[in-house]
C-alpha cells in the first residue's frame, strides 16, 4: 500500500461526488483524521468546485472535480464509489489491486451474477471482480470485511431489515415464512436525478407506495437471509415514499416459533448488539428523528397479541447508516482503523 508510513493518512478518491451519497461521504470524511480526499470525480461537472454544487461544503479544502478517466491511481490508497448501478463495474475492474474499494452501488451485492442480471436487467461486466466482493453489512460480516479488498455496501432498505432479522433467524426464534416488511423512505433515497414523481409538488402532503412486488431490494434481502439461514426464504416487501428528506422506517411482521416468546426476541437482539456502537436495541418504538444525520440503526420490538405476531420497528438515516456512513465504517475496518472513527455524532433534532 502507498499509505505514508509517517502520517498513516489514507489518500482517498470519491467517485460520483455530485450525488447525495457523494456529498454525505465528503461531509463525514472531513471529520475523520485518517483520510485525505485527493480526488473527487463527477464527469458532467468536471472542472468545478464541489461547493458550486453543494454550497454547504464551502470553506472546506477539497480538490476540483475531475472525470474518472483522469484519475491517477498511483496517488490513491482507497476508493469510495458513489456511482449509480450499471456504471461502476468496468471502472472498478480497472483499479489496481492494491487499492481498497467500497462500492455503494448495487453492482456487486449479488454473489450470483445471473441474479444481478435478472434483477437489474443488465449484463454483469466484471464477473471476476465479483468473486472478491464481500457484502458490507458491518455488524454481521465484520471479520470478512477486515480482510476484504472490495466491499459491496448494502442497500438502505436491506440494512434496516437485515440487522434485526438475521440474529433472530440464526437463533431459530422466528419462522422463515410469512415475513412481511413494510418500509418507508425519505425522498433522498431516490438519488439526485430530476424525476417528476420526486418534485416538491408531487411529494409534499402525500404518502405513496411504489415498486410493489418488483423493488430491487427484495431479492437483495432474500439473498442475504437465505445465505445466513441456508434456506429459501421469500418475503413480502412494500416500500413507500415519505414527504421527508432523509430517514427509513421499516416495520417487520414476524411469527415467533411456538416454544419462544417476545422476551426471547428482545433478549436475542439486545445481546447481539449490546456492544455495538451503531446498532441500538431499545425498549420502545424508535423514530427517524432519533437517528437523523447519524450512523445509528435503532430497533424496537412489540407484540401483537391479537394477531399473535411480533412487530419489529427499525429506523436509520438512509444517507448515513444506509449508505455513506456504513461505507466509511467498512472502509475504516479495511484500512485498520477503529470502525467508529469520524462517525460518532448526535442526531439532528428537530
Amino acid at each position: 500500500m502507498s499509505i505514508n508510513s509517517k502520517s498513516n493518512i489514507v489518500n482517498l478518491a470519491i467517485l460520483g461526488a455530485s450525488g447525495y451519497t457523494g456529498a454525505e461521504s465528503i461531509r463525514l470524511i472531513t471529520k475523520n483524521v485518517n483520510y485525505k480526499i485527493v480526488n473527487l470525480t463527477a464527469d458532467s461537472k468536471a472542472g468545478n468546485n464541489i461547493s458550486e454544487i453543494f454550497p454547504h461544503l464551502r470553506g472546506i479544502e477539497l480538490p476540483k472535480l475531475i472525470k474518472v478517466e483522469d484519475l491517477d491511481f498511483s496517488k490513491i490508497d482507497a476508493v469510495l464509489s458513489c456511482l449509480p448501478h450499471g456504471k461502476t463495474q468496468n471502472i472498478l475492474a480497472k483499479i489496481p489491486k492494491h487499492i481498497k474499494i467500497c462500492d455503494l452501488s448495487a453492482d456487486f451485492r449479488f454473489n450470483d451474477p445471473n441474479l444481478y442480471e435478472k434483477v437489474y436487467e443488465k449484463k454483469h461486466d466484471a464477473i471476476n471482480l465479483q468473486k472478491e466482493a464481500v457484502y458490507g453489512l458491518t455488524e454481521i460480516n465484520r471479520k470478512k470485511i477486515i480482510e476484504a479488498r472490495l466491499i459491496a455496501n448494502p442497500g438502505c432498505y436491506p440494512t434496516s431489515v437485515l440487522l434485526p432479522l438475521i440474529p433472530l433467524l440464526n437463533k431459530g426464534l422466528i419462522s422463515d415464512e410469512d415475513i412481511i416488511i413494510d418500509s418507508k423512505s425519505g425522498v433522498s433515497g431516490a438519488g439526485r436525478t430530476l424525476k417528476q414523481n420526486l418534485l416538491f409538488g408531487e411529494v409534499s402532503d402525500g404518502f405513496t407506495a411504489y415498486g410493489l412486488g418488483t423493488h430491487r431490494h427484495r431479492p437483495e434481502i432474500q439473498t442475504q437471509l437465505n445465505y445466513v439461514n441456508n434456506s429459501n426464504i421469500k418475503v413480502v416487501f412494500t416500500p413507500h415514499l415519505l414527504p421527508i428528506k432523509r430517514g427509513i422506517l421499516s416495520t417487520i411482521y414476524i411469527d415467533v416459533k411456538d416454544n419462544f416468546d417476545i422476551d426471547d426476541i428482545k433478549d436475542a437482539l439486545k445481546n447481539t448488539y449490546k456492544n455495538e456502537e451503531f446498532v441500538d436495541f431499545i425498549d420502545g418504538v424508535p423514530s427517524t428523528h432519533e437517528v437523523r444525520g447519524t450512523n445509528m440503526c435503532k430497533i424496537g420490538v412489540v407484540f401483537d397479541k391479537i394477531a399473535n405476531k411480533a412487530i419489529i420497528i427499525s429506523v436509520l438515516d438512509n444517507l448515513v447508516k444506509g449508505a455513506a456512513g456504513q461505507a466509511i465504517q467498512n472502509l475504516n475496518l479495511m484500512m485498520g482503523f477503529n470502525e467508529s472513527e469520524g462517525l460518532v455524532n448526535v442526531p439532528m433534532f428537530p
